[in-house]
């Protein structure tokens, strides 16, 4: 019984990291913490941004799967909704550039001068929804 035991634990404990290398390294090879490292002229600190990103995936398992309950969570909850939401943006916009969806997109409708506007729009109706999902407690 405890030999059945531990090789499945082992069996999970293994598919889980090759799952998780398999995550962190499509995220770096998207090109998201490069592209952020650029723009904030902060290359410097890369490592430090993909170690962010390894501990951050293994803090989130662990909380979900051991189900730790959070001091001040009340008020963490919309700090969290917040810093999800932009990983949840940036990975959409990451995965939307390497497919070179929105430069197709724009050229054909030619809405050039509207940009600034639809992002405005996206990130309000993101927001929006957001705050509807967490007030009605679904």
């Amino acid at each position: 019984m405890w030999i059945r035991q531990g090789i499945m634990a082992v069996i999970g404990f293994s598919s889980g990291i090759t799952v998780a290398g398999g995550l962190f390294a499509f995220i770096i090879g998207l090109g998201v913490v490069s592209d952020f490292a650029d723009r904030t002229h902060t290359g410097k600190h890369i490592l430090l941004y993909e170690d962010c990103i390894g501990v951050g995936g293994i803090a989130g398992s662990t909380w979900s799967l051991f189900q730790i309950p959070i001091p001040g969570g009340s008020w963490l909850l919309p700090v969290y909704g917040l810093l999800s939401g932009i990983f949840v943006g940036c990975w959409s916009m990451a995965l939307a550039e390497i497919l070179n969806v929105f430069p197709i997109f724009i050229r054909r409708l030619k809405i050039v001068k509207a940009i600034p506007y639809l992002i405005l729009g996206l990130a309000i109706g993101k927001g929006i929804g957001a705050c509807v999902y967490f007030a009605k407690g679904w």
